[in-house]
């Protein structure tokens, strides 16, 4: 690891976060620099810190707006909804001093986060390096990986004229781009194997009680804070023990690169994290030596857990109507830590199916969206490299619900089943142009009856249903389709759209 840049960019964390409050000197936040994308249409808030009661003056794009510093020098003003505009421009913020930031474009603004598959880089995804050549308009700020144990005001990065680092991100903002010809600007902040609850705010503890058992430990965990602090203090920097340590810790990811965006103008947040959270089916693990960076929330539980940090992030934004969209995960072939040795085409398997039913559980908030990747995926490499699809389907998904365009972003959703004879006949939404990718009968589909014993369905497409039926069973009630680990899978709609994992079964397995 190369040590000095790394000590310099540790020096200047601590030099921005440190008694911000009580500068004298005028600041804007790290996030307002050369090259920022803002967002358009809607207000825009600028904040900083000058000296205690300084008058504040931002003007930009014909807008002035004025403010005076409070007692704890710090200041925010809010400009008007703007236009969006690919001709740079500068804004100039004055006080006693005045500070200019130039090459300043108006467009989109997602914050792209999460683990390792967000963090995954685009120079091992060919397809989507490719695109790099044809790319333009768009913008990055890669959020420095660091942790804090308290909130902080800043992040270490700075709006760069380059697509951003993640696949995934980029992939998004090149598809977006394509579509709207506006800048995109990307906050990219992720890290490798972080849980959920490495970014939720300390406060998520009085809603959880599992999460304030976790944050009293680490508060009382004097070996672990102080092995932290030696890490983050170091004039060697850190090793990957230590990063692999201190991203597995929970809420100081949060502190240090989440909180600090706020209130950000933005479109929304891309989410793809949860592959830490399904080491269990339900509950929080007891520590152990081996077992310690496992105790976060299982799979049954993170869907609810996830909702409520939506809504907190949105009331951190102040901004009810923030986008979310939740990648879901792909394709894979193991199980939990209990039993990792599973049959990935298996429908009772204890599998990441699980963790994508909870997942979905986010659409039951508004401005919500989940992106189908149960076609995607390694049965064996929990880093698939099959990242352009996801892109191209999250941009449509920001084109239909955040910029209200007629396309069709989602494939077939389960609306009902209707039980016939000695079959069951699956009604889907979003189903127009139902067909199969290979022009055979549709995969994936079980069936059982009270039982609950599942046989394999013989299927068969009706105009816009699928009809389902086994010898074994006379009176068919329940449908498991794509709930397994790594299903086979080949049923989409007329965009080649993948129809969404479903079952209609209520049972809930233990984690033996």
């Amino acid at each position: 690891m190369t040590k000095k840049p790394y000590i310099l960019v540790q020096l200047v964390f601590l030099l921005l976060n440190s008694s911000i409050a009580y500068s004298q000197e005028l600041k804007p936040s790290s996030l307002f620099c050369n090259n920022m994308v803002l967002q358009r249409g809607t207000e825009v808030p600028v904040w900083g810190v000058a000296a205690p009661k300084e008058r504040i003056t931002v003007k930009f794009a014909d807008q002035t707006s004025t403010t005076k510093a409070g007692k704890d020098g710090r200041w925010m003003v809010e400009l008007a909804p703007l236009k969006a505009s690919k001709i740079p421009r500068e804004m100039t913020i004055g006080g006693k001093t005045e500070i200019v930031l130039s090459n300043v474009v108006v467009g989109d603004v997602w914050i792209c986060s999460g683990q390792s598959n967000m963090q995954f880089s685009v120079d091992n995804v060919p397809e989507t390096k490719a695109l790099l050549a044809s790319s333009k308009n768009i913008r990055s700020f890669e959020v420095k990986r660091t942790v804090s144990f308290k909130e902080v005001d800043n992040v270490i990065g700075k709006w760069e004229d380059v697509p951003p680092s993640s696949a995934v991100a980029f992939g998004f903002a090149y598809f977006l781009e394509k579509s709207e010809d506006i800048p995109i600007g990307i906050i990219h902040a992720s890290w490798g194997s972080s849980s959920l609850e490495a970014w939720m705010p300390r406060d998520m503890a009085e809603e959880f009680p599992y999460f304030k058992d976790i944050m009293d430990d680490f508060d009382a965990d004097t070996l672990t804070r102080n092995r932290i602090n030696t890490s983050i203090s170091s004039s060697q920097g850190w090793s990957i023990q230590e990063d692999i340590f201190m991203r597995r810790q929970p809420n100081i990811l949060y502190n240090a690169m989440m909180k600090p965006l706020a209130p950000y103008a933005c479109s929304g947040l891309v989410w793809y994290q949860g592959e830490r959270n399904t080491r269990y089916f339900s509950g929080v693990p007891e520590v152990t030596e081996d077992n310690w960076y496992h105790r976060v929330i299982g799979m049954n539980e993170y869907g609810d857990v996830l909702k409520s940090w939506i809504k907190r992030c949105r009331k951190e934004w102040k901004n009810n109507k923030m986008h979310f969209s939740v990648v879901m995960l792909p394709g894979y072939g193991k199980g939990t830590n209990n039993n990792p040795d599973i049959d990935p085409k298996s429908p009772t398997a204890l599998s990441w199916a699980w963790m994508r039913e909870s997942q979905l559980k986010v659409l039951d908030l508004p401005h919500t969206s989940v992106v189908n990747t149960i076609d995607l995926g390694d049965e064996k490499n929990i880093h698939p490299k099959d990242k352009l699809p996801i892109g191209i389907r999250l941009a449509l998904l920001a084109e239909k619900q955040t910029l209200n365009k007629d396309v069709v972003a989602i494939g077939p959703i389960l609306e009902e089943v209707k039980a016939q004879n000695n079959t069951l006949v699956v009604h889907f939404n979003n189903a127009h142009g139902l067909k199969t990718i290979d022009g055979k009968a549709p995969l994936g589909f079980w069936i059982a009856d009270e039982s609950l014993q599942w046989q394999v369905a013989d299927s068969k497409l009706e105009g816009e249903t699928v009809v389902l039926s086994n010898d074994k069973i006379m009176k068919p009630i329940y449908v498991r389709y794509a709930f397994a680990g790594k299903p086979d899978v080949n049923l989409v709609n007329g965009a080649d759209l993948p129809a969404y994992p479903f079952r209609t079964d209520n049972e809930i397995p233990k984690d033996e």
